[in-house]
């Protein structure tokens, strides 16, 4: 137990911040996140040395989008960085000289917000994250689930739609494609199309045209009742709540967790997830019901969720 060091890698930064036994942030530092695999573990070890000045740390826990093994060492694949059985727990650890642990960046997030967050008081919960895609995390009996091989819990990716839509991963239907902020945004242009006359404001927020729709545009317009900001927002949480419902059906979990860039949003957004939930969970009028709750701790719920992962030897069974 002590202090210890969580990283979160972004697509533009890197964030290491050592974070004590409540979940608070002592000190962060960042570092421009850089182009090749080898240069990102050069980073990560520059953030992580930042970060350690006058602190004496136990542990280093590494948040990484992508597929992570059974033994929290190795990212079996990423999507966004060219990983491929890269063993980043021995890279970094002979870099900075300190126990390391990796974690799938959602799991790391779902952690966060069950320890210290908005998960407090809860022993089975899931988590979701709703950004530029779709994530999750499986916490039962207050253990974090992977699963026999380390890669439970990918949920953007259970197909919702057979022969639906093409996903990055490759597959068709993705929930993702239906429930993120690229399915959003897919919404927004196709509803300006159809009937830019709905769509004024959130036309003119971009360049005028429905291409030049951007994710802030749609937001902006919600908040001022745009309609095709709205209906967009609403047609994501029918997607949300739909796929929450089947979640239910396998985890019976005492709330749901949604966080992710999406969930800042409030009730714009977790209101209609509540109804499509309600609408499509089976016999949701007779049984109890999960509360859907909004994430508390923001960005940092995955810096903080690694930190504390790294003080355990295994929490995950």
């Amino acid at each position: 137990m002590g202090l210890t060091i969580g990283v979160d890698i972004g697509g533009t930064k890197i964030a290491a911040g050592v974070v004590d036994e409540e979940g608070n942030i002592l000190s962060i530092h960042r570092v421009p996140t850089p182009g090749t695999p080898e240069a990102i573990v050069d980073a990560i070890a520059s953030a992580v040395e930042g970060a350690r000045a006058g602190h004496e740390i136990v542990g280093v826990g590494i948040g990484a989008a992508g597929y992570v093994n059974r033994q929290r060492s190795t990212v079996y694949f990423a999507p966004n960085i060219d990983w491929r059985q890269e063993p980043l727990k021995e890279k970094v650890e002979a870099r900075v000289q300190l126990p390391v642990v990796v974690e799938n960046d959602a799991n790391a997030a779902a952690w966060g917000e069950y320890k210290f967050g908005a998960g407090k008081g809860h022993r089975n919960v899931i988590c979701i994250t709703l950004g530029t895609g779709l994530g999750g995390g499986i916490i039962i009996g207050n253990k974090l689930r992977r699963g026999h091989f380390g890669v439970a819990a990918e949920f953007g990716h259970i197909r919702m739609v057979p022969d639906g839509l093409l996903c990055g991963c490759g597959s068709q239907g993705c929930w993702e494609q239906y429930a993120s902020g690229r399915a959003l945004v897919r919404y927004a242009r196709q509803r300006a199309n159809a009937t830019p006359e709905n769509a004024e404001l959130l036309l003119s927020l971009g360049d005028g045209t429905p291409d030049g729709i951007e994710g802030k545009h749609i937001s902006m317009a919600a908040r001022q009742g745009d309609r095709v900001a709205v209906d967009s927002y609403r047609e994501l949480a029918r997607w949300a709540g739909a796929g929450l419902a089947d979640l239910a059906s396998l985890f019976d979990p005492s709330a749901f967790i949604v966080g992710g860039g999406l969930s800042d949003e409030g009730e714009l957004v977790l209101g209609p997830i509540r109804k499509s939930y309600k609408r499509w969970l089976v016999g949701g009028n007779w049984r109890p019901v999960a509360d859907v709750i909004a994430a508390k701790l923001g960005n940092e719920a995955g810096l903080v969720g690694a930190a504390d992962l790294a003080r355990e030897p295994d929490p995950i069974m």
